[in-house]
């Protein structure tokens, strides 16, 4: 069974910083973009952002540079630097992994919240 591992969620103040860690196995790693969705309370899940194997991006329009995803192959693990953390960002972020062709995987979240 294939899973996915999250850390690094918790509180973080308005302003503050917060990574987020993602292991996969190393198998599905090497293969798959790595990503990052949230889904706070009431709303739609949302994309944060995305890494392929080879390293290209993409955010949501709403991170607006504050935040960075990046991956670490020797640990086979993705991470989401946060910076600049708002209240709105209070979300249960997720990992996911996924290729074109094959089922998707996610883990099953961290929670994240944004408050003074």
């Amino acid at each position: 069974q294939v899973q996915l591992v999250e850390s690094g969620g918790g509180l973080a103040q308005p302003a503050g910083s917060l990574t987020l860690s993602c292991r996969a196995p190393t198998l599905i790693f090497n293969l798959y973009r790595m990503g990052w969705y949230r889904q706070a309370p009431g709303k739609q899940r949302e994309m944060v952002a995305r890494i392929t194997d080879e390293g290209r991006t993409n955010y949501g329009d709403f991170v607006k540079g504050r935040f960075i995803i990046s991956r670490d192959a020797a640990k086979s693990t993705a991470y989401l630097q946060m910076n600049d953390l708002q209240p709105e960002d209070t979300a249960v972020y997720y990992c996911n992994a996924d290729r074109p062709g094959a089922r998707d995987y996610w883990g099953k979240g961290t929670q994240v919240t944004v408050s003074s």
